[in-house]
């Protein structure tokens, strides 16, 4: 167990722990999927709802699976089968570590190909620019790119690799240190950009699309996107939050720390809507472009706006900066399984992960250009017509994240009454009542609600 390791193995302080957890948490879906998904999905209303289930479904989630690895101590895998031990619980319930080692494993398979993608953007901006680029051009700019295997291919290399350097560097000297740079540049250049619009083309219009609610645009489908988004942006069920919390020092909160890093998704998602939204805005662009609204859409207002070309390269170094620490993340999990099971030195074992999931994820790299017309799942039910990037996206997003995240909460929330008790969680015996109210009865029911109309659509 990681208990036996050295103080180099825990996060030097509360905030360490804190900063790392939120940079893990903040990342493509804060910076990239949130505003396409806000802009698809009326605007105000849409983010009211989100911060409502960021509160009542995920702070909850996020203290039961940061207690988990502050009770268990160990790898995803390993805090889980010691708690199931101690509870004498049911071995079924260690499906909870190994789904929360598939989905980092896998997830980043896939994850890796967009980080490659806003790491070649990042590129062209600051090599050369999109001066003059009109919306074909934009287009035509991103299939070349998608469509290049050895191109999309050593962007992907390069972006787990680096990420794999940090997690060789182990907690403090890699992930803690990295982390703490992340937030301080992310928020600069966030509130940087958010200024630039204030000045240059304001931010009125931005503003009333993002906060004032506009009720009748809210559909059920609506609502259910941002449950999906709440659960999505949190990094909830994807190993992050448990073994991050494994390498706790004795005597932090856990739900004061889920707060700030709940507080910290939502404010980062706030600020990328008003650096994105004025800029789309004020150039004619809808803000319901869906997931090309960044790679295709933006280029064009970065194309035709003064200082375009700076403005470009600090927008996507910002979303590469974003997709790495996410990464950094979700290969931790994985690297602390074989540091756990095999006593490997870390270099080897964070670089020799980084290639496996390197290579699993050619298939999804190549996705988009010599097996784009390869369906691997096409005999499953929703999965028809799907590549293998769709089908891992498809399959971890609105499956195994929600199902291991109701997997969590009923793990914490019924399973381990005894051992999560209201001194293990940190809460007064009062808030522990209501936690466990959410965990084992409300959250539970809000995500079957969610997964049963997925399938039935």
């Amino acid at each position: 167990m990681m208990s036996s390791q050295n103080n180099k193995d825990l996060w030097t302080s509360n905030l360490g722990f804190v900063l790392a957890t939120a940079a893990a948490a903040i990342g493509l879906g804060s910076l990239w999927r949130f505003p396409y998904v806000a802009g698809a999905n009326g605007g105000g209303a849409f983010v009211l709802v989100y911060m409502l289930f960021i509160a009542a479904l995920c702070v909850p989630l996020m203290i039961a699976e940061m207690s988990l690895g502050k009770a268990g101590m160990g790898s995803v895998v390993g805090s889980v089968r010691r708690l199931v031990a101690e509870e004498n619980a049911s071995p079924f319930w260690r499906v909870v570590g190994w789904l929360s080692l598939a989905v980092p494993f896998f997830g980043l398979s896939y994850y890796s190909v967009v980080a490659g993608w806003s790491l070649d953007y990042t590129r062209v901006a600051v090599a050369q620019g999109f001066a003059g680029t009109d919306a074909g051009a934009s287009r035509h700019l991103f299939e070349t790119l998608i469509g290049s295997p050895w191109r999309q291919g050593a962007m992907q290399f390069t972006f787990i690799m680096g990420t794999a350097t940090v997690v060789a560097l182990g907690v403090q000297r890699g992930i803690e240190i990295v982390s703490r740079i992340k937030m301080v540049a992310m928020f600069t250049v966030l509130i940087g950009l958010v200024l630039y619009n204030a000045i240059t083309v304001g931010l009125g219009p931005a503003v009333d699309f993002l906060i004032a609610p506009d009720f009748a645009r809210l559909t059920p489908a609506s609502l259910l996107t941002a449950m999906g988004q709440a659960l999505f942006s949190t990094a909830i069920g994807a190993g992050v939050l448990m073994t991050y919390a494994a390498y706790l020092p004795a005597g932090v909160s856990v739900p004061k720390s889920a707060g700030v890093v709940a507080g910290s998704v939502v404010a980062v998602s706030l600020l990328a809507g008003l650096a994105i939204f004025p800029i789309v805005l004020a150039h004619g662009l809808t803000p319901a472009e869906g997931p090309n609204l960044i790679f295709v859409t933006l280029p064009v207002a970065f194309g035709a706006m003064p200082g375009g070309q700076f403005i470009a390269a600090l927008f996507f170094g910002l979303i590469t900066l974003g997709a790495f620490t996410t990464a950094v993340g979700m290969l931790e999990p994985v690297a602390a399984y074989w540091l756990e099971r095999k006593q490997w030195p870390r270099p080897l074992v964070a670089y020799g992960t980084g290639l496996a999931i390197w290579m699993v994820g050619l298939p999804s790299l190549l996705s988009f250009s010599t097996l784009k017309d390869v369906h691997p799942l096409a005999f499953i039910p929703g999965f028809g017509g799907k590549t293998f990037f769709d089908a891992l996206d498809h399959g971890i997003s609105e499956f195994l994240l929600p199902i291991n995240a109701l997997l969590i909460a009923l793990f914490a929330g019924y399973a381990l009454r005894r051992r999560l008790s209201a001194s293990e969680t940190t809460l007064p015996p009062a808030l522990h009542k209501v936690w466990r109210l959410f965990t084992a009865v409300i959250v539970p029911l809000s995500i079957l609600v969610l997964m049963i109309s997925q399938l039935s659509r």
